[in-house]
């Protein structure tokens, strides 16, 4: 069936678009009404909630409390106790100081409650209220002013407390004293193992004839005095450094037997340094060893070591030791007129053939082949040695007393320094120079210790200045025995390394990283050292 024309179409009926109007009408005026009676509700009840929400944020924040922040804030009770503990504690020592007991008690009393509560506040995280802190700060508020009544004055406070504080400075100075007196008493010990190898070869020494045949056989040797060979020479009293030097020397030799090996020592040590060095085995160098106390030439009237050591007043400085505390106890170490420590200045008087030498101390320990040192031009100087003024402190100002006109008349104070240990000597040039002479007057000009205080090195900048030769840097490097920080690349490429400082090789103060480099060269397998370190 087709459908009709729009025009001949039935009308649509819309009977329900007015009820729906109606109804939306309604229910607009009804939500109208109830947000009216909402809003009010919630003005009635908006400031409670606000009030419990800020409540809880204000606990919130205190979690997490900085307690050292707390303490320092000015505002706060905890630094209000802080400063009236400290305050309380100078009040304790003045009541005690007067005798009064009871008033130190009270107050000690109330430290420990203030310490308590600030511990309290500082475990729950929380800052101290005003209801906890106020009983005891009136309490000690009130302790205080009974202190002052008392005449516990600020002025006497700050009296007594400057008194104490000079004290403590003054007990500081006396235990660094006695720390450096100890540590020196340490370097200067030695140790139980080689007292008993000194013994055991004493003993032998004493015993065996043979020992001493051969060595005045070998003391005739014409080696001593060939000066085709090459000569080293060592003072000491130490047996094993003495021996580690020698050994030291030889094994980086390339011709051993060329060495010719001088030693001196005292009496006590030279019997066993000849029994040591005649019953051991040293490539085929040779080695010679004399007792100082047979230089009969080395008397007071010529030597003015000689003289200090024979005064009352040297041997009570240096060996009984000063209590004045302005003194510094390195200034009165015994080495420094230790005869032995001397001997250097006196080489060509010991030696009288030979033409150069190089010395050595007993604490180095020689890494290459030394013989190529005699060959070297010291430009007509007589001391080959390595300068140490890399650093400011090693020139001559640093030394000597340039207040003094003989030493600033004399000297430039910026003059390098340099080091004893490992020095060539020509003995030649030593002799036309009459350095000895020059070491005699200034010892004397120095018998009251006014150009110098310490030391066997001021003596000879004095003595070879103007006659030393500055040799490379590699040839000696320091610090052994007190520098931790040694570059290694300086150590391994030094000819000689020194054991300078109070931390010999020898001791068990030593230091770990090097201490190595120095017992490779121990006979370790000697039974008597063996015996010696076992027992």
């Amino acid at each position: 069936m087709r459908r009709r024309p729009a025009d001949y179409r039935r009308p649509v009926r819309r009977r329900f678009s007015y009820w729906i109007w109606a109804l939306l009408g309604l229910f607009s005026v009804a939500g109208l009404v109830l947000f009216m009676v909402q809003h009010n509700y919630h003005e009635d009840r908006v400031e409670q909630p606000t009030l419990e929400k800020n409540a809880r944020s204000e606990h919130i924040s205190y979690k997490g409390l900085n307690f050292t922040e707390e303490i320092l804030s000015a505002t706060s009770l905890a630094r209000q106790l802080a400063e009236q503990i400290s305050l309380a504690k100078a009040y304790v020592i003045i009541a005690k100081e007067h005798n009064n007991l009871q008033l130190a008690w009270e107050f000690s009393s109330k430290i420990r409650s203030c310490q308590l509560l600030l511990s309290k506040a500082a475990m729950r995280e929380e800052p101290i209220t005003l209801e906890e802190a106020e009983p005891i700060i009136k309490s000690l508020s009130a302790l205080i002013f009974k202190a002052q009544d008392a005449h516990y004055d600020v002025a006497t406070t700050i009296m007594t407390m400057k008194s104490h504080i000079q004290a403590l400075e003054q007990r500081a100075k006396a235990a660094t004293i006695q720390s450096t007196v100890f540590g020196q008493l340490t370097a200067e010990a030695l140790p139980k193992s080689l007292h008993c190898l000194n013994v055991k070869l004493t003993t032998d020494w004493l015993r065996k004839s043979s020992l001493q045949e051969l060595a005045e056989e070998k003391g005739n040797s014409p080696r001593l005095v060939d000066n085709n060979l090459y000569h080293f020479c060592i003072f000491s009293d130490n047996l094993l450094a003495v021996s580690v030097v020698i050994n030291s020397t030889i094994s980086n030799a390339d011709h051993p037997k060329q060495l010719v090996f001088h030693i001196v020592t005292n009496g006590i040590n030279y019997g066993a340094m000849q029994a040591w060095f005649l019953s051991n085995d040293f490539k085929g160098s040779t080695i010679e060893v004399q007792n100082i106390e047979e230089f009969s030439w080395l008397n007071a009237s010529y030597a003015p070591v000689m003289k200090q050591l024979l005064d009352a007043d040297s041997r009570e400085y240096y060996f009984k030791g000063s209590e004045d505390l302005e003194v510094e106890p390195k200034f009165r170490n015994p080495k420094y007129i230790y005869l032995l420590n001397h001997l250097r200045f006196y080489i060509p008087e010991i030696y009288p053939q030979l033409e150069k030498v190089v010395f050595l101390d007993d604490d180095v320990v020689v890494q290459k082949d030394l013989t190529s040192l005699f060959s070297l031009d010291l430009h007509g100087n007589v001391n080959g040695a390595v300068e140490t003024c890399l650093e400011a402190f090693h020139r001559y100002y640093k030394y000597l007393n340039f207040s003094n006109t003989i030493i600033s008349s004399k000297f430039d104070p910026q003059a390098c320094g340099w080091a004893f240990g490992m020095n060539v000597f020509d003995l030649i040039g030593w002799r036309k120079a009459n350095v000895t002479a020059r070491y005699h007057f200034w010892q004397g000009q120095n018998a009251d210790q006014t150009l110098w205080k310490m030391g066997i090195l001021p003596a000879g900048l004095l003595t070879f200045y103007g006659l030393t030769e500055p040799l490379d840097r590699r040839w000696h490097v320091l610090g052994l025995g007190y520098d931790l920080n040694i570059d290694n690349r300086l150590i391994e490429t030094a000819a000689v390394i020194h054991f300078n400082g109070n931390m010999k090789p020898w001791l068990k103060l030593a230091i770990g990283r090097y201490k190595p480099l120095w017992e490779r060269y121990v006979n370790q397998s000697h039974p008597y050292l063996q015996d010696c370190v076992t027992s």
